[in-house]
């Protein structure tokens, strides 16, 4: 599985990003949070076990916190909230003695801090999937296994037709929400266009999985694509924290502080 060097690598990039994007609103204190949960994070499990065994000690107990720790959703349910109040208090400390700044001059809350968590979380998984148990790990075999890889796919016309209009449909519905003639702004254009790119994700996730598990014999849902497996993994470790990030800017802060500077 990936080391540390490319967890810290990715997450520290994504979050430089996400500062040059929203003007610093995501600010160095969000990027670390984010980057330290995605670098050592669920690794913490993988640590406790490599102590245990390395000191000849509690091996049992730090075996069982691998197994707990070592999970995208786990690590969260399990220390989300401890460290949430620990960063919380670390983001206070670091912007009191001037060793890391932000542009609203206050620390991040609870809140902020546990929405980082997650996406540090769900991001360090996203490397592990793909580059872990030299390719077999269940995860990615499961996206895998959404594909058709018996034999050569027959030719469904059904399946033309059905992913043929759900990709015209958001090419076309894309285009018409955000035209020049909409009369919309562009948080109601990003928000319209973000409703429908879900909508139209979910219906091919739904045709997908009927073919797959639902009908009998099953069929391929996209010829030998594995599209289901390709959208969940994506949603789940790539679009997910980046949407968790965002949640994390403290939008009244934010507006708060728009209001006090001058046009």
């Amino acid at each position: 599985m990936p080391g540390p060097g490319p967890h810290l690598v990715y997450s520290l990039g994504v979050g430089t990003g996400l500062m040059h994007l929203s003007g610093g609103w995501f600010s160095p204190h969000h990027c670390l949070v984010y980057a330290l949960n995605s670098f050592l994070g669920p690794d913490l499990g993988s640590f406790s076990e490599w102590l245990t065994s390395s000191l000849g000690a509690g091996e049992d107990v730090g075996s069982s916190l691998m197994d707990f720790l070592h999970h995208p959703f786990y690590y969260v349910l399990i220390l989300g909230v401890p460290l949430a109040f620990f960063y919380g208090w670390l983001s206070k400390v670091a912007l009191q003695r001037g060793v890391l700044g932000t542009i609203s001059g206050m620390p991040l809350k609870r809140r902020q801090c546990l929405f980082l968590v997650a996406a540090g979380s769900f991001s360090h998984f996203f490397l592990d999937h793909l580059f872990e148990e030299n390719g077999h790990s269940p995860t990615y075999m499961w996206i895998l296994s959404t594909g058709w890889w018996q034999e050569r796919a027959p030719n469904n016309p059904d399946a033309v037709v059905v992913v043929g209009v759900l990709t015209a449909c958001l090419l076309i519905g894309f285009i018409y929400i955000n035209s020049t003639c909409s009369g919309k702004s562009l948080v109601n254009q990003t928000s319209r266009s973000v409703k429908l790119i879900v909508v139209i994700v979910l219906l091919y996730c739904l045709w997908c999985s009927s073919q797959l598990y639902w009908r009998n014999p099953p069929q391929p849902p996209v010829g030998e694509e594995a599209d289901l497996g390709v959208f969940v993994f994506l949603g789940v470790y790539f679009f997910l924290p980046h949407v968790l990030c965002i949640a994390s800017i403290d939008q009244k802060e934010h507006l708060e502080l728009g209001e006090q500077l001058p046009i």
